[in-house]
């Protein structure tokens, strides 16, 4: 099996109690995952771990057969793209949110230009490009986030709750786009959902958490 993430023995601690433990999970290259369960079930908390944004009390994880603490945190943090429920986008335009960290990585203008425009197309977002972030609708924004963390070519895609607040005409559309997207730049993607809907449009394989632990682990 070729895998990206394999993660032994994790276990996660917060306020002082344990909210993950996780004995044994791999994730394959090119392979889309769902994390479903309910609210409180660590699904973010996972996501927050695969970002290097929580730290574990004790467990193993390689990262392309890497030990993962073996990867300074800079290096590691440019093979993953994370996208939040909350955009998080900067005041500033569209393209310069996409921008933002293909600039931070000194690629040459051409490669920013070429690559932030490349992603505001295939997200459906091209003629919002000068707008203000402030000025964008929910899903508008979601959108963005997205462009900005695909523009990356990441390792591993992160994607906590991608149609969280949505309302079911922008939901349904963005499911269709973003399988469409990630059937063709196989690129590793982990997503949280708590909808059955969200699993069976998405993802070729789903867990589910349940107390913190490993509940069901199944092939969509």
């Amino acid at each position: 099996m070729n895998n990206l993430v394999e993660i032994h023995s994790l276990l996660v601690h917060r306020a002082g109690r344990p909210v993950l433990e996780i004995d044994h999970l791999d994730i394959e290259k090119g392979q889309v995952l769902a994390v479903a369960g309910p609210n409180g079930s660590g699904k973010t908390t996972l996501l927050m771990v695969l970002a290097r944004l929580l730290k574990p009390e004790r467990g193993e994880i390689q990262f392309n057969s890497q030990q993962w603490n073996s990867i300074p945190n800079l290096d590691y943090r440019r093979l993953i793209g994370l996208v939040m429920q909350d955009s998080l986008l900067l005041n500033r335009s569209v393209f310069d949110n996409v921008a933002t960290g293909l600039r931070f990585r000194y690629l040459p203008k051409s490669v920013v230009t070429c690559r932030t425009n490349e992603w505001l197309e295939r997200l459906g977002i091209s003629h919002l490009r000068g707008r203000p972030a402030s000025q964008l609708s929910g899903g508008e924004a979601r959108r963005v986030a997205l462009a900005r963390a695909f523009a990356l070519q990441p390792d591993l895609l992160l994607l906590d709750e991608p149609f969280s607040a949505l309302d079911r005409a922008s939901r349904n559309k963005l499911q269709v786009d973003l399988k469409t997207i990630l059937a063709g730049v196989n690129i590793t993607t982990v997503f949280s959902t708590h909808s059955e809907t969200d699993v069976q449009k998405l993802a070729d394989r789903m867990i589910e958490l349940n107390g913190g632990k490993l509940d069901h682990d199944l092939c969509t």
